[in-house]
């Protein structure tokens, strides 16, 4: 009975509060809100502008790092392992490559900004 209730109670609150999201806000749009935040393009201008290979080049290098934080994040647990030594070794391969990665990429001026 307890569960019915509860569930009765989370569907009371949440449709409440869906409805009281569509009335509350005041909605006042101007110039300023309406335009994209620091794109730096022209929204009613035309979308086949070209774009830097550059800017690309440093979003994916990002996201790999990214990455590599996320693969060796669980790394402190795995140490606790009876035997750590083969996570220690992917963990170390993993940071090889990617150092290498970088070492390639600024060797041949990717992580250049200005020419």
């Amino acid at each position: 009975m307890n569960l019915v209730i509860m569930l009765t109670m989370t569907m009371v609150v949440a449709t409440l509060m869906m409805i009281l999201s569509f009335w509350l806000p005041q909605s006042s749009p101007y110039t300023e809100k309406l335009s994209p935040y620091e794109c730096g393009f022209d929204p009613l201008g035309t979308a086949r502008l070209p774009f830097s290979l550059r800017f690309f080049l440093v979003a994916i290098l990002f996201l790999l790092f990214d990455l590599e934080i996320a693969l060796l994040l669980p790394l402190p647990w795995a140490m606790n392992l009876p035997n750590p030594s083969l996570t220690l070794m992917w963990a170390t391969t993993i940071l090889t490559l990617l150092t290498a990665g970088l070492i390639y990429e600024w060797s041949q001026g990717g992580l250049e900004w200005a020419e």
